[in-house]
């Protein structure tokens, strides 16, 4: 993988600016001949990483060449390394352990190794036999081999603490940097001697670790999993066949909250608030697929996954189940509450290289969201019978006041309570949340609303101001949103969010793409274009509501003349054509008839001149470059024009018009006759 997070926070990949459409096969380049496993990227410098396949290590650069290093002992010792060798980074910067039968140490980025360990193995012999075909062709990648290390977990907090797992069996940890080991899998209650020690997750002392053992291989598809804090002298088992489904491949503990646990299964993706206690899978657009390795990001805050199908999957944030555990699910019986949301990025994006639209032989990843993310919990309502099941449970008698409620339903009208309940179940179906995005300086830049599903819902804010109503035939409904505008400044925006009487609130830190040298000022030059360039167009979008509010007046007029006389009427009705004629004519110098058939454009349109402004400001990196600003000074002329067209017929022909039918005397009444009985 050449793709990897810098320590500046960029995205170092084929592409200087990010993807549109996600990752597809050709952003990926090779690294390395073979099937690569493990990958790291060094901690103090992101442009170098670490790459293990089969029997070697390699160190490469992005963007540049790949060195192989295979650790080879000088006494001419034959190694034994497995298909997925174990490989682990030290604590410090440059530091690698890598895993034959012994652990290697490498501090100079593999250019020279040492063995700090014995045999870790079972070192039988009986199972190093390989090479011994029967006169088939034999193995040629020398990774077909047993009794190997395939789990290297070094302590997080002490560099001498090293836990090391093979696949017949062993589980060894040394606390004094490989100078003396203890074998502790005996102390494994349940697990059966030689079953492969694939993963092992360090705790948050040193006396602590997560051991996964699994016995497939042998027909057992139990799943194993395994807690210690004190250095294995007693493990206590946390995952078990009561609890959950699959054999066990991956736990990892949140840095964060101890009692949160996320754990990977030949089932899928499973969780737990409460230190393995108690299991859930997670199937929220995840499938029941092999879950292999598990990390937390630990500036993201994401949960990434990786499966045996060599997928890669990335939970997005997953501090809403931080706040589960840390409460212990307290926070879950508030009807409504919003969690810690993480940065935004003011990123700039590039369309796909290559294939445009890709088909089923052509792979392709999805991008997270480009959009501010907030997390959001909204309590599921109970119904009534669930109500009652849960009462039961408790040792309540709800049935009498059920019975109560039908005695009092029965004294209403049946229409009328239908009618309410309607009424009711409606009003609940379009609530909406609210949101405010509030700036630094206290000032409400957006307004928005959405619709929420329940459970934990996500709400996203596409770090905008609102933006301004172009002109459009189509009417204003009362609850309409303001359409977004122009893009917020670097900065923490708080957010308050109203949902069924319920308020809440969250800051989003919004930074600029780290990649680009747009400057603040750059920036605060580009918004204030906006600004201006708002301007005319709230202008235009007046003239062309003062357009339709002509027509509508026109009309009443007609409907309140229907009784007058024709000697009356004829000539007003003359006049308002007319007026109505002139209105059409300017309608159509903003945007093409509603009732156009075909495709059509007119480049002389303001409407189009409009969003083509728009387009030219935005594409300027700051203050508007030439381009722009005349097409923002040929905008306001255009408006201008329109505006003198509109602002004549008003001050003239429709003056001329209302003149003459204030002047008009007559009943609005028409002349009713007495009805009689012959």
């Amino acid at each position: 993988m050449c793709g990897g997070m810098q320590d500046n926070g960029s995205w170092v990949g084929p592409s200087q600016v990010w993807k549109s459409g996600g990752i597809r096969n050709a952003d990926w380049q090779e690294i390395y001949f073979g099937d690569g496993f493990d990958v790291a990227i060094r901690p103090d410098n992101g442009r170098y990483g670490y790459a293990m396949s089969q029997v070697a290590m390699s160190v490469m650069w992005m963007f540049g060449p790949c060195a192989q290093y295979q650790a080879r002992p000088p006494d001419g010792t034959v190694l034994r390394f497995n298909w997925n060798a174990g490989f682990a980074q030290t604590l410090s910067t440059a530091g690698i352990y890598f895993g034959s039968q012994f652990l290697h140490k490498s501090m100079d980025c593999g250019q020279t190794w040492e063995i700090i360990s014995p045999d870790l193995t079972t070192n039988d012999t009986t199972k190093q036999k390989q090479n011994e075909s029967g006169g088939l062709t034999i193995d040629d990648t020398e990774a077909e081999n047993f009794t190997t290390v395939i789990a290297i977990a070094p302590s997080k907090v002490n560099e001498k603490v090293i836990w090391v797992g093979t696949d017949d069996g062993n589980v060894q940890v040394t606390q004094d940097g490989g100078t003396t080991w203890r074998n502790v899998a005996a102390n494994l209650p349940g697990a059966k001697a030689g079953s492969w020690i694939p993963y092992i997750e360090p705790g948050k002392t040193a006396g602590e670790a997560f051991v996964v053992v699994n016995d497939y291989r042998r027909n057992d598809w139990k799943p194993y999993v395994f807690y210690t804090n004190n250095f294995g002298a007693t493990f206590t088992r946390i995952v078990d066949e009561n609890k959950v489904s699959g054999h066990a491949f991956a736990i990892v503990q949140d840095p964060e909250v101890s009692d949160l646990l996320w754990l990977g299964t030949d089932h899928g993706l499973w969780f737990s608030f409460d230190f393995g206690k108690n299991w859930q899978r997670w199937d929220k657009g995840y499938p029941a697929v092999t879950t292999s390795d598990l990390k937390i990001h630990p500036r993201e805050h994401d949960l990434v996954i990786g499966t045996f199908g060599r997928a890669a999957w990335i939970l997005d944030d997953i501090r809403p189940f931080r706040e589960i555990a840390r409460t212990k699910g307290e926070v879950l019986k508030k009807d409504f509450a919003v969690f810690p949301a993480p940065d935004a990025y003011l990123a700039q994006w590039a369309s796909v290289d290559g294939t445009r639209f890709t088909g089923d032989a052509m792979y392709q990843g999805s991008n997270k969201s480009s959009q501010a993310i907030i997390n959001c919990w909204v309590k599921p309502e109970v119904n009534e019978k669930e109500d009652e099941k849960l009462d039961q449970k408790k040792g309540k008698k709800k049935m009498e006041k059920v019975e109560d409620k039908k005695e009092d339903d029965a004294k209403e009208e049946e229409g009328e309570k239908e009618e309410g309940d309607d009424k009711k179940g409606k009003g609940k179906k379009d609530e909406k949340a609210k949101i405010w995005v509030i700036d630094s300086s206290g000032d409400t830049i957006r307004t928005f609303t959405t619709k929420l599903d329940t459970g934990l819902v996500k709400i996203y804010w596409d770090k905008n101001h609102d933006g301004v109503r172009f002109p459009s035939r189509r009417p204003v409904k009362p609850d309409d949103d303001m359409p977004s505008g122009y893009s917020v400044l670097p900065g923490t925006y708080k957010l308050v969010i109203t949902y069924k009487g319920q308020k809440d609130s969250t800051n989003v830190t919004v930074h600029a793409d780290p990649r680009l040298d747009t400057s603040l000022d750059q920036m605060s030059a580009n918004q204030a274009a906006f600004k201006d360039f708002y301007k005319t167009v709230n202008v235009a979008n007046d003239g062309f509501k003062r357009l339709s509010e002509l027509k509508k007046n026109i009309k009443l007029v007609d409907s309140a003349l229907a009784h007058a006389p024709d000697s009356l009427k004829k000539e007003i009705t003359k006049m308002g054509k007319a007026i109505q004629d002139s209105i059409s004519v300017l309608e159509k110098k903003y945007m093409m008839p509603d009732d156009l058939k075909g495709i059509q454009r007119d480049p002389n349109l303001l409407q189009g001149q409009l969003w083509q402004t728009t387009s030219y400001i935005r594409a300027s990196e700051g203050a508007p470059n030439q381009s722009a600003r005349i097409m923002m000074n040929q905008t306001k002329k255009m408006v201008g024009d329109i505006l003198n067209e509109i602002n004549t017929l008003l001050e003239k022909d429709f003056a001329e018009y209302k003149t003459k039918v204030e002047g008009v005397d007559f009943s609005l009444f028409e002349e009713f006759k007495v009805i009689k009985m012959e």
